[in-house]
């Protein structure tokens, strides 16, 4: 099996989302000051992070949105690791709407449902904030009624974030249907044969936090 790295870097000032604080990464106990509490040629490096949870690749669960939904802690390991997974390859540049009609031919049920926009491209750009591939509510309907497990994307948002509505969010979460966003090398993928994980730290009381994203694949016998 093959592993393919479906996330970004975290970096110390990097912006995810318009408006919420970029990350600060920072030494708690550098080496150079290590090296007093140890014996002669041993030091150690403590670092320390605060960051809000929307971060870098993450994912969100259903106390996002819901105060009574689940939380990180509560997470089902079955819902984020070793999930079968299908890829909807969204093929136009220019499509923004990715309605119903995207997923009618696959069968979603058990699966992680990973939507492949190309956006990831405008990574760390102004672009990526703006006009963005999100998917309509009539989407999420089908994905929810379809027994999805957990619905990726490696666009900026899931919704339209040109309003204020977060129907996508609404709908896949009040399903227990955990949804990470900010993917990135989806292209990399086939279309279904692989399994996919995207395991967050067991945090209780919060709802998002950045993953590992991953997927195994069938290496490719060579000739």
């Amino acid at each position: 099996m093959e592993m393919i790295d479906l996330s970004h870097v975290i970096d110390g000032g990097m912006v995810t989302y318009k408006g919420l604080p970029a990350p600060l990464i920072c030494d708690h106990l550098s080496r150079v000051d290590s090296r007093s509490r140890y014996e002669s040629g041993t030091e150690f490096q403590i670092g320390r992070i605060d960051m809000v949870g929307n971060t870098g690749t993450y994912i969100d669960t259903p106390f996002h949105r819901y105060h009574d939904g689940f939380d990180l802690a509560a997470l089902p390991l079955e819902k984020v690791s070793n999930v079968e997974g299908i890829l909807i390859r969204v093929r136009d540049p220019e499509v923004r709407v990715i309605d119903k009609e995207y997923f009618e031919s696959f069968d979603v049920a058990g699966r992680a449902v990973l939507i492949c926009t190309g956006w990831s491209k405008h990574w760390r750009t102004d672009q990526y904030f703006e006009d963005h591939p999100y998917l309509t509510e009539c989407a999420a309907n089908y994905l929810s009624d379809g027994g999805a497990h957990l619905v990726g994307i490696d666009s900026h948002n899931i919704d339209d974030t040109r309003g204020r509505a977060r129907p996508v969010h609404s709908i896949l979460l009040a399903a227990g249907i955990p949804i990470v966003e900010h993917l990135t090398h989806l292209e990399l993928l086939p279309p279904e044969g692989f399994r996919f994980f995207a395991v967050p730290p067991k945090v209780s009381g919060m709802g998002t936090f950045p993953v590992r994203a991953y997927a195994l694949v069938k290496a490719s016998k060579s000739a």
